[in-house]
């Protein structure tokens, strides 16, 4: 199964190449197919690559929609 999180960009890099955080976790992504995105955007990212930029509201209910399941799995998953 394929999963692409909300992340928040928290500064770029270089034009390719961006800090992304969620929560306490910090990775560095790439951020080429997401043209004009900047640090406070919020961007759905796959497999390390920025795919499509979000309205601050939908990352946050994404967050809370990702926070809830985690929640309800079942221990060991």
């Amino acid at each position: 199964m394929c999963l692409a999180v909300p992340l928040m960009i928290v500064k770029l890099l270089d034009s390719e190449h961006a800090v992304a955080r969620q929560g306490e976790t910090e990775l560095e992504i790439d951020v080429s197919l997401v043209p004009g995105i900047a640090p406070g955007d919020y961007a759905i990212v796959h497999a390390g690559f920025a795919i499509q930029r979000l309205e601050v509201e939908d990352a946050e209910e994404r967050i809370e929609l990702l926070t809830e399941l985690t929640r309800a799995a079942p221990e060991g998953l």
